[in-house]
C-alpha cells in the first residue's frame, strides 16, 4: 500500500515592538536574566493587562501580507495550563475569534537545476492569532532555572492547513513565510534568538484516503533545516511503524537535529484540556476599514510579486532579469531595494549588468570584509555610473574590475578613478583602426570562414589581434562594428 504524508505547521513569531504585549515592560533579547519584568509579567496581585496597539498593527499587517480576512471584532482568551514558564498559570491568547482567518503562503519548490525556477504552490492558512510569549527554562546539570525576560513578548501564531505533503514543501513554506514577515518589518525572525519557532504536525495516510491520519507533533525544531530534517525523519518513522503492523499514537515528540533522532515527550493535549474562556480584564478589539487601509498602505510589495516583476520584460514594467539574479536579489529586501535604485539610475537597458555586479561582485566584497550593505562606501549611483562607462565603451570590462575594487574601498566615483588611473579607452584614428581590422581578417582565414558560416563567436578571434594592436585602448564596440562592416563588404 502506498502512503502520503500530511503536514501542518504552527509557526510562532515574536513581533518586533519596544514593549511587551500587555504591559510597558521593555521587550528585548540578550539582557541579564529576569530584568525585563514588571508586576504584569510576574502576575503579581492587582496587576492588570493593557493591550499593546503596535502589536495589533503588526499582526494585521501580517494578515494583509498573506491575504487573510481581518476580523471586524476579535477578543482575548485565557489558555489555562500549569507550567513554570508561565507565572500566571495561563496564557492570554485568542481562541474562537482570531484576528486573521484564511490566507495563504506562496512557496517555490526547488527547480530541476539551481538556475531554473521551480514549481510555485499556494499553501492555505487556517488562522493567525495574537498572544503573549512565555518564559524560558534554562536546563543545567544542577537543575533548571527560569528566565522571564521573554514572558509577555507579543507573539503571533500562524497555523497552516494540513496541506503540506513533504519535508521539502515545509522547508519552502518556512523560507517564504519568513521572507514575507521580514519584508514587512514585523519581525527579524531570528531563530537563534527564539524570534521564530515552529512545531510540525505530521501524519500519514493511504494514497486516495481523505480522512486525516493520527498526527504526531514535533517540538524543538530550532532551525528551518531541522524542521525539514525532523519531518523527513518522522514520516520515515511512521511508515516503519505501520509497515511493521503497529499503530501510530497521538503524541508530542522531541526531535534532536544534531543526532537526527526523536523521542516521545507526552501524549498530545486537546483544545478542551486548556479550558479556554474570555479574559475578563481585556475588552474585545474592533478593527474598522480605516485601520486596515492605513496599515495596507504601509506594506511593501510581496516578495514573489517582486520576483515576477524583476523578471518581466521592460515593456511590461520589469527589468528582464534572469531567474539566477532575481532569485538572489529578491529574498533580501534591502539588497533588492538597492538594486532598484541603481537600475533606475543606469536605465532599464542596463538593469541586468547592474544585477550582475551586485550579485557577483558587491556581495563578494561585502562578505570578504564582513560589512553590511548599509556600511558600504559604494552607492547605487556610483555603480550605475560604472555600468554606464562600460556600456559606452569608455571602460573595458577587465579594467572595470579594478575600478570597482577602488570604488568599494574608497567610495570614489568611477569617472574619477578611471581618470586617475588612466584606464579609459583611447580615441583611435579611424584609418588606423580599419587597417588593424583588415590585417586581422587577412591573418585569420579560419575565423573569417566560421563567422560567415553563421558562428557569431568566431568574431572574437578577429577582435583579439585588433585589441592587441591598439594596446587594449580601442573601443570594443567600434572594433566590432568595423570588423562586421569589412566582413560584410569583403
Amino acid at each position: 500500500m502506498q502512503y502520503e504524508a500530511v503536514i501542518g505547521l504552527e509557526v510562532h513569531v515574536q513581533i518586533k515592538t519596544r514593549s511587551k504585549m500587555f504591559t510597558r515592560a521593555a521587550a528585548g533579547y540578550g539582557r541579564p536574566e529576569n530584568t525585563l519584568t514588571d508586576p504584569v509579567v510576574l502576575a503579581l496581585p492587582g496587576a492588570l493587562p493593557v493591550m499593546n496597539r503596535a502589536a495589533v498593527d503588526a499582526i494585521i499587517k501580517a494578515g494583509l501580507m498573506l491575504g487573510c480576512a481581518i476580523a471586524p471584532v476579535c477578543k482575548w482568551d485565557r489558555k489555562n495550563y500549569f507550567y513554570p514558564d508561565s507565572p500566571k498559570n495561563y496564557q492570554i491568547s485568542q481562541y474562537d475569534q482570531p484576528i486573521c482567518a484564511g490566507g495563504a503562503v506562496e512557496i517555490e519548490l526547488p527547480g530541476p537545476a539551481r538556475n531554473v525556477m521551480g514549481e510555485h504552490k499556494s499553501i492555505p492558512l487556517t488562522r493567525i492569532h495574537l498572544e503573549e510569549d512565555v518564559g524560558k527554562l534554562n536546563h543545567g546539570a544542577g537543575g533548571s532555572l527560569i528566565d522571564y525576560n521573554r514572558a509577555g513578548t507579543p507573539l503571533m501564531e500562524i497555523v497552516s492547513d494540513p496541506a503540506l505533503r513533504s519535508a521539502e514543501e515545509a522547508y519552502a513554506y518556512l523560507q517564504s513565510l519568513r521572507t514575507s514577515i521580514v519584508y514587512a518589518g514585523i519581525s527579524d525572525c531570528d531563530m537563534e534568538k527564539g524570534q521564530l519557532r515552529c512545531d510540525a504536525n505530521v501524519s500519514i495516510r493511504p494514497v486516495g484516503e481523505t480522512r486525516l491520519g493520527t498526527k504526531v507533533e514535533l517540538k524543538n525544531l530550532n532551525s528551518i533545516a531541522f524542521v525539514r530534517d525532523g519531518i523527513a525523519h518522522e514520516i520515515a518513522r511512521q511508515l516503519a511503524v505501520v509497515k511493521a503492523g503497529g499503530v501510530i499514537v497521538q503524541e508530542t515528540r522531541d526531535y534532536d537535529g544534531l543526532t537526527g533522532t526523536s523521542q516521545s515527550l507526552r501524549s498530545k493535549e486537546m483544545a478542551h484540556d486548556y479550558r479556554y474562556f474570555p479574559d475578563p480584564d481585556l475588552m474585545p478589539v474592533k478593527v474598522d476599514a480605516a485601520w486596515q487601509a492605513r496599515l495596507a498602505a504601509e506594506l511593501p510589495e510581496r516578495p514573489f510579486d517582486r520576483q515576477r516583476r524583476f523578471m518581466a520584460p521592460e515593456t511590461a514594467g520589469g527589468y528582464g532579469l534572469p531567474y539566477t539574479l532575481a532569485s538572489v536579489l529578491v529574498p533580501d529586501r534591502e539588497l533588492s531595494d538597492w538594486f532598484e535604485v541603481a537600475a533606475k539610475l543606469a536605465g532599464p537597458a542596463l538593469a541586468q549588468p547592474v544585477g550582475n555586479w551586485i550579485v557577483n561582485d558587491l556581495q563578494r566584497e561585502l562578505a570578504a570584509s564582513s560589512a553590511a550593505l548599509t556600511d558600504a562606501k559604494i552607492t547605487p549611483a556610483t555603480l550605475a555610473g560604472l555600468v554606464k562607462l562600460i556600456a559606452t565603451g569608455t571602460l573595458l570590462q577587465n579594467a572595470a574590475k579594478a575600478v570597482f575594487a577602488e570604488m568599494f574601498s574608497s567610495g570614489e566615483s568611477p569617472a574619477a578613478i578611471v581618470d586617475r588611473l588612466g584606464l579609459a579607452t583611447a580615441p583611435t584614428d579611424s584609418n588606423e583602426l580599419e587597417n588593424w581590422c583588415r590585417e586581422s581578417i587577412a591573418a585569420n582565414a579560419k575565423s573569417v570562414a566560421e563567422f560567415k558560416s553563421g558562428k557569431e563567436s568566431a568574431l572574437n578571434g578577429l577582435k583579439g589581434p585588433v585589441m592587441k594592436a591598439a594596446k587594449g585602448k580601442a573601443n570594443p564596440k567600434t572594433v566590432d562594428e568595423t570588423l562586421r562592416r569589412l566582413l560584410a563588404s569583403g
